[in-house]
Order: structure tokens, then sequence, then C-alpha cells
């Protein structure tokens, strides 16, 4: 009787929970199903995103001659040169979605299946060897395969992202090139659009390409090598531009350094940029190079190391002081004062051409010795050029110099 009245009990109670695990299953399904209609959505989204940026991107291409043919991405378009089986040029936009992309590097590099000839392949930069364990050895020729069109300026579209690793974008670029100054080239434009995030870019980059070029021996394809590389960016929304001409190395210098007008970017890559731009205006904007407005360093003031070739003898700039560090020479350091500031202890620092805590060169001088300074050496020079004579110390790993005299400090002008 107890077992039949205990039946009788759970069956209601059985029934609510075969109720809730159908219940359950019917609202994960619906999650499921909401889930694929949110990414095919999603999806078709980007479709269209790209489809207008690239109508965008075509408006504003360099001149190209009817033989040239035009090699079409989602949101890359680009001329590429067989001669030297990598791009003369590659366009692409940069849009206001890299700021909230979280696309990841997917590093699928492969052929462009576009390039009628043939795009470059992995061989033209490396070889590699299947060992018995099914791990590879890699076989490199010393250089990099340097993205023309960034991949992360496509960070909000894996359609996009993907085909910036065809073989068609990329060129060899020296490591200490790729991994140093270009890339912190290429995040400098990005900052950009931080720093702007209502407005796109479009972007031109490309090699110097010429007949005289050293090529890759052991390129199946013969790949030429590049020495010099440039870009070209414009902000259709304020109606600026700029150029960047690097040579293909590493550089202690500062992007500041490289940067230059459209003009010279074209004189120089033998390009003819905004073709169909009216030639008035074409002209107005290919001569601008208003640094400040691109780079962040330079409207905070900073400054590009002096050109060594302007200064006196035993005059060095900040770059340089670097290999005088511990050598117990005396020499003269020249830059523009871009910042100082008295310590705690009471001591002046002035830094030169970059400010802490990206400094490059500091003057020191003491608490002891501000006697010695018939004026207030930390308002004096700020923002002249200016020259310390000492040695170069090393002060916390930076090229640093004390100085104790008001005669060790003068205007590079006077």
């Amino acid at each position: 009787m107890r077992l039949f009245l205990f039946v009788l009990l759970a069956i209601p109670m059985w029934c609510d929970c075969q109720n809730r695990l159908l219940e359950r299953a019917q609202i994960v399904q619906e999650l499921q199903t909401l889930e694929d209609q949110t990414t095919r959505l999603n999806q078709e989204l980007e479709r269209l995103d790209l489809a207008d940026w690239q109508d965008t991107l075509m408006q504003y291409l360099p001149y190209y001659g009817a033989s040239e043919v035009l090699v079409k991405h989602s949101l890359m378009v680009l001329e590429y040169d067989e001669q030297a089986e990598q791009a003369k040029w590659v366009g692409h936009v940069i849009s206001p979605a890299i700021t909230v992309g979280q696309v990841g590097r997917t590093n699928d590099f492969r052929e462009d299946p576009k390039i009628a000839t043939g795009s470059a392949q992995e061989t033209d930069y490396f070889m590699k060897y299947l060992q018995a364990d099914s791990s590879y050895t890699y076989d490199g020729y010393g250089y990099d395969r340097g993205h023309l069109a960034p991949s992360a300026d496509f960070r909000w579209s894996p359609i996009a992202l993907s085909e910036s690793y065809f073989y068609s974008n990329m060129s060899p670029q020296l490591p200490d090139f790729n991994r140093g100054i270009w890339a912190t080239l290429e995040n400098e434009i990005r900052g950009y659009l931080y720093r702007n995030p209502e407005h796109h870019l479009i972007v031109f980059t490309g090699p110097v390409l010429n007949s005289t070029l050293p090529i890759q021996e052991r390129s199946p394809n013969q790949l030429r090598i590049p020495t010099t590389y440039w870009k070209v960016v414009f902000d259709p929304l304020a109606q600026r531009m700029i150029g960047y001409i690097i040579p293909n190395a590493g550089s202690a210098y500062p992007v500041s350094n490289f940067a230059s007008t459209v003009d010279e970017v074209e004189r120089v890559s033998g390009i003819d940029f905004f073709a169909d731009m009216p030639n008035v205006l074409e002209d107005q904007l290919e001569g601008q190079l208003e640094k400040e407005k691109w780079l962040e360093s330079v409207a905070l003031g900073e400054s590009d190391p002096v050109d060594p070739t302007t200064l006196p003898r035993n005059h060095f700039n900040t770059l340089q002081a670097r290999k005088y560090m511990g050598q117990n020479t005396e020499i003269n350091v020249c830059g523009k004062a871009v910042s100082a500031r008295t310590s705690r202890s009471g001591n002046v620092l002035i830094n030169l051409d970059r400010r802490y805590p990206n400094q490059v060169f500091t003057v020191f001088i003491r608490k002891e010795k501000l006697i010695n300074f018939p004026y207030d050496p930390e308002k004096t020079f700020i923002n002249e050029q200016i020259c310390a004579r000492g040695q170069v110390v090393n002060l916390s790993n930076q090229p640093a110099m004390f100085i104790e005299d008001a005669n060790d400090l003068k205007s590079l002008l006077k």
C-alpha cells in the first residue's frame, strides 16, 4: 500500500521534471536558431559594408594605363608588377570600425588566385622541410613577408583580414624594418583614427621598384628586394594628406623624420596619386606637410633629431649621442628642448627632442650647480634648439649629460 501511494505521488513530480527538460531543450534550440540568424545577418552586413568601402576606395585610385590590370579584393585594390613579383601599389580603406574590431590574425598566407600570371608564393621567402615527427624546419632567406596593407587595418572584417595575407600584398622586408619603424608607422596611422573616430582613411602603400633592384636568388620567381618603401594617407573628411618615405632598414629615428608631401612620394615612386581629383585641390593637398595634424608626438611639441649634416664639427644630434655613452669624450649634443622640470631634490632636467617617458637625451643640472647659471635653465630654452657640451653618460640606459656651467648650454641659433 505504501509503495502504491509513493508511485502515485511521484508521477506528478516526474511529469514536472520531464516538462522542464522539454522546455529547456526548446529554449536552447531557439537560442541556437537566433545565434545562427545573428551570424548570418552580421555576415550580410559585413558584405554590404565591404562593398560600400570598396566603392569609396575606387574614387581615389592612382592613375593607371589601359594596359594595366587592377586586382580587386573586398577592401583592397592593387596593381601587380610581374617583373618584381609584388604589388606596384596597394590601396585600402581604414574604416572607423577599426577602433572596435576584434578579429585576430589569421596567418593564412597564400597565393593570390586573382593574379593571372601567378603571384609570389611561400618559397619566394623561405623553404620548409617536413621532419619525421611531423614538425617543420625552416630555411629563411633573411626577409620578412612584409604586409603592404597591414592585416591589423582590417580587424573588423574576417573576410578582408584574411585577404590581406595574399602574397600579392607581401614584399620582402628586413626584419628590423618590418618589425620596427614600419610597424610603428602602421600604428601611428591607426592611432590617428582613435583620435578622430568618425573619420576614415584612404591609404596607398608600395615599394619603390626599378630594374636595378637586387634579386633574391633563391626565390623561384626571382623576387626583387626593394630598398625603399612609401605610404600615402588621405583623410577625405578633413581634406588632408601626408606621405612617408622610409628605407628598407632598421632605424632609431622617429616616424616624423620620414614624413613628406605626397608630391615627394610621387617623385620617388613615379606614381600619380588621386588622378581623378580636381587639379587645384590635388595640387593643394599633395603639397601639404602638416606633421602635427597626423602625429601626436609632433602635436605635443616633440621634434625630429637635428640633421647631422647641418651641424658643426664635434656636434651631434640626440640619436648619435648614444654611441658616445661612457666614452669619456667631450662632445656637443644638439636638439630641441621640448620639456623641462625641477625634480623633488631640486635638480633640473631638460629633455631634448622627446618628452619623458619617451626621452632620448636628457641634460641634467644638479641643484648645487644652479648658482653657475645667471638665468633659470628650466624656462630659458624651452622650445628652442640648443646644444649641451660635456661627456655623455648612461642614465637608466638612456644617454644624458651632466653640465655645471652656463657656458656648456647654448642656443643652436647663436
